[in-house]
């Protein structure tokens, strides 16, 4: 455990292992995505479409307010499944 693990006690704790597990499957499931869309070489090793390295690196360098609208909505999926995990979490 880290230092600022040492600092979280109870429903810190309890809140920040709900969003790590919903962050882990939020990558998991993005990597499984990109995973089925990229060819596997003969080395294991996988190749990502120009067309996709172009977008991603555009949406990298850009801030959440200059991104498409639709592509805004992907992200608030994102942030709801984050959003549900919190609620669930809160101390009533």
């Amino acid at each position: 455990m880290n230092e600022k693990s040492t600092l979280l006690t109870g429903t810190s704790v309890t809140v920040r292992e709900a969003v790590a597990q919903i962050q882990h499957e939020i990558w998991a499931s993005w990597m499984r995505w990109v995973f089925t869309i990229s060819p596997e070489n003969t080395d294991g090793t996988v190749t990502i479409s120009a067309n996709n390295v172009t977008r991603w690196k555009r949406q990298t360098g850009t801030a959440y307010d200059d991104l498409t609208e639709g592509e805004r909505d992907s992200d608030r999926e994102q942030a709801d499944k984050v959003m549900k995990v919190l609620h669930t979490k809160e101390v009533t």
